[in-house]
This record gives C-alpha cells, sequence and structure tokens, in this order.
C-alpha cells in the first residue's frame, strides 16, 4: 500500500453486523482490503478480513460479545492494520437522513445532534452507526468522517410519493416516505451507464434489492420517483424478519388481545416478523428453500416473498408506464436463480422473459432474447459507494466509474 494517495476506509453498520472495506485514491479508487465482523452479540461473533495482497487475510473469533464489544475490536484493528495517520477519512453508511440530508456530509459535533434527534426515525441503526461515530472519534479525534445517506438516493421523490395518508400536520414532524437502500441504488445507476450507457439509464427503471432487508425503486430519467420502503425500513416487500406492509389496525389489535406496548410491536415487526415469523423456522431464503417440499411453512414463506416481489414490480410498471429494465442486487437477487425465476414468472404481459440457462448461470443479462425488457443482475457494491460519497465530501475529485476499482 503506497502511502502517497489518500485512503478512505469505508464503514457500512448493521444491528448485528459491522461492514468494511479500505479503498486508495488514485485515478479511481483501488479497493485494497475488505472485512465484516459478523453475529454481533452472538456466541461465535468473529472478525474477518480479505487482504487483496492475500499476506493480511485471517479470520478472528472476538471472545467478548455485544455492539461495543464489537467496535473496539474494529478501532483495535484499525490501529495495528492501519495506522490512523495513513487514513485520509472515514466514511459511514447513515441509514436515515431525514428530511434534512440530501448529499454526504462531514461530522461536526453538530451532525451527531442532528442526528440523535433523528434517532426516532430509525431506532433500529441509528444508535449503533452513532456510537461507531464516536467510538473512532475518540480514538483517533483528528480524523475525518463523513455520513453517507441512505435515503438521499430519494430525497426528491415527486411529492405525491413523499406524501404518506395521515393528519397533515405530521409531515412538519418530517413524517412521510424516504425510501432507503440509496447507496445500492447510486451504484446501480452509476454501473447501468458505464455497461449500457446513459440512454439505457435515463430509460424505465426497477431495481430491485433483495436481502435480508428488501426493497424496490422505480427510476425514471436517472431519478428515484417511487420506492417500496416508506418512513422506515420495516415498510414495503416482506423481509427476512421484517414485516413489510402491514393493516395499521393491527396495533390496536395487538394491543387490547396481547397487551403489547409500542417497543414490543416494533421488536416483533422488524425481528420476528417477515419470512421468520410465517415460516417459524427462518429467516434464510436459502434454508426455507431446502425445506419447502417437507415444511408447508417454509414453503408458503417463499411463496409469500416472491409473490409480494412480483406484486412491486407490477405497481412500479404501472408508476413509470411501462419497463424497459430490470435490475436484480443484494444477495437474494444475486445469488438465487430460482427467486428471480418465480418473481418474473407470469410477468410476460409486462415484456419480462428470463432465459433459463441465463438465470441459472446468474449472467449479466438473464432475460431472453425475445424479451422486451432487459433483466440484468448487477452485484452492488454499498462500500465502494460510501467511498466515492467521501471523494465527494473532501473533494478528493475521484470521479472515475465504481466499476474502475
Amino acid at each position: 500500500m503506497t502511502l502517497d494517495n489518500p485512503q478512505i476506509l469505508a464503514i457500512n453498520g448493521g444491528s448485528s453486523s459491522i461492514k468494511f472495506a479500505l479503498f486508495e485514491v488514485d485515478d479511481s479508487l483501488r479497493r485494497v482490503l475488505e472485512g465484516s465482523i459478523e453475529r454481533i452479540g452472538l456466541p461465535e461473533t468473529t472478525l474477518r478480513v480479505k487482504d487483496w495482497s492475500l499476506a493480511g487475510s485471517f479470520s478472528r473469533l472476538i471472545m467478548k460479545g455485544g455492539y461495543t464489544a464489537a467496535v473496539d475490536t474494529l478501532m483495535d484493528w484499525i490501529e495495528e492494520r492501519i495506522g490512523p495517520d495513513t487514513l485520509t477519512a472515514v466514511g459511514h453508511r447513515i441509514v436515515h437522513g431525514g428530511p434534512k440530508y440530501c448529499k454526504p456530509q462531514l461530522i461536526t459535533a453538530e451532525t451527531i445532534e442532528e442526528l440523535r434527534r433523528l434517532s426516532p426515525f430509525d431506532p433500529e441503526h441509528m444508535p449503533e452507526e452513532i456510537l461507531l461515530i464516536e467510538a473512532i472519534h475518540r480514538r483517533f479525534p483528528n480524523l475525518p468522517q463523513a455520513a453517507c445517506f441512505d435515503t438521499a438516493f430519494h430525497h426528491d421523490l415527486p411529492r405525491v410519493a413523499k406524501l404518506l395518508p395521515i393528519p397533515r400536520r405530521f409531515e412538519a414532524q418530517g413524517v412521510r416516505r424516504y425510501g432507503f437502500h440509496g447507496l445500492s441504488y447510486e451504484f446501480l445507476m452509476r454501473e447501468l451507464v458505464r455497461v449500457s450507457g446513459p440512454k439505457a439509464a435515463r430509460s424505465r427503471i426497477i431495481l430491485a434489492h433483495l436481502g435480508n432487508g428488501a426493497s424496490m425503486a422505480a427510476v425514471r430519467n436517472g431519478k428515484s420517483i417511487d420506492t417500496s420502503m416508506a418512513f422506515t425500513p420495516a415498510a414495503g416487500l416482506v423481509m427476512s424478519s421484517r414485516s413489510g406492509d402491514l393493516d395499521p389496525g393491527l396495533v390496536s389489535f395487538m394491543v387490547q388481545n396481547e397487551q403489547m406496548t409500542a417497543s414490543q410491536f416494533n421488536h416483533m415487526v422488524n425481528h420476528e416478523s417477515g419470512l421468520l415469523g410465517v415460516s417459524e423456522t427462518s429467516s434464510d431464503l436459502r434454508d426455507l428453500l431446502a425445506q419447502e417440499t417437507d415444511d408447508i411453512r417454509s414453503a408458503e414463506a417463499v411463496a409469500l416473498f416472491c409473490y409480494q416481489a412480483k406484486k412491486w414490480i407490477g405497481s412500479f410498471a404501472a408508476v413509470l408506464g411501462g419497463l424497459d429494465t430490470l435490475v436484480f442486487t443484494g444477495g437474494v437477487g444475486e445469488n438465487a436463480p430460482i427467486i428471480r425465476a418465480r418473481i418474473c414468472e407470469g410477468l410476460d404481459f409486462l415484456g419480462i422473459k428470463l432465459s433459463q440457462e441465463r438465470n441459472k448461470e446468474s449472467e449479466r443479462i438473464i432475460s431472453a432474447s425475445t424479451s422486451r425488457v432487459t433483466v440484468r443482475v448487477i452485484r452492488t457494491d454499498e462500500e465502494l459507494m460510501i467511498a466515492h460519497s467521501v471523494c465527494d465530501a473532501l473533494e478528493l475529485g475521484s470521479g472515475q466509474s465504481p466499476a474502475q476499482t
């Protein structure tokens, strides 16, 4: 690793995992290493690092549990492996930017206070994200940090798509549709320009980010015009352990019949619902597919996931006035041909027709030659998008395509 060029550490912190990657800035962004801390708070919490030089790759168990211990381990590794003096900046994926933030921000004391104020908007992610930022600042007080917001891609949604049908006074408090997975979607749009040219990226596009969290976005002329997640990431499609859209009358029912508190209801819809809740066995589609022939609960969970995804494609095609490109991404979207096939089955009327062979091999284009809609599989890279956002915030000038790493 040369020290002449800026070094950007991108951190993608979640409630049970922390992903990170180190990039060197030259004419483009070059990935130097990447890693993760998985299963935070559970036995066998593990730090894994893949060094592209291969010399520094390793896997290490973290004996102490909890998020604070995981963050301390990450800080120790940064000090030992990278050294704060060689880092130019750290970029963080911040899930919720609220109504204020629409582009990357250098983090100041005022930024932290604003993020604290936004915590009720996103109680599932914001506390851990703030903890990470503050831990780095305590250990490395002179190291610049930047916040990269997952809501920014959807900031300029058409007003009709932003509005939630509740009393208007709540809009003044910031209650509206925000949408998420924005870093992933921004990467996909840059990649579409790279592989298909600007004209394709300006067409009618549905982006389907299908993973533990799942959402879709309708994009026209390169801009998000609607998206499935709303005020929080719990809305929209059924997900691994999140419910997706629900009848709001369930809140009153659960309060009266189960004596649920608001906190308990929030925990249920975020951690006990979705594929896990329906199957009663697993939140992982791989497990459910393996069990579906012998377990009706698993089969119904898989069917519900595919059915809802199909409905969202149909509704967004209506919003777009037709469809030119459908993109699958995320852990499920990139790696589960059978799920992609089931989602697209019966969508011939929209012009979607998959090639069995191309889909089975997860090729870049999986649509049949006779399909009016181009169906693509693109591997997303949120960490790379974070690094690009940091370059923008610091005006480092790495304007190359995300694929040039």
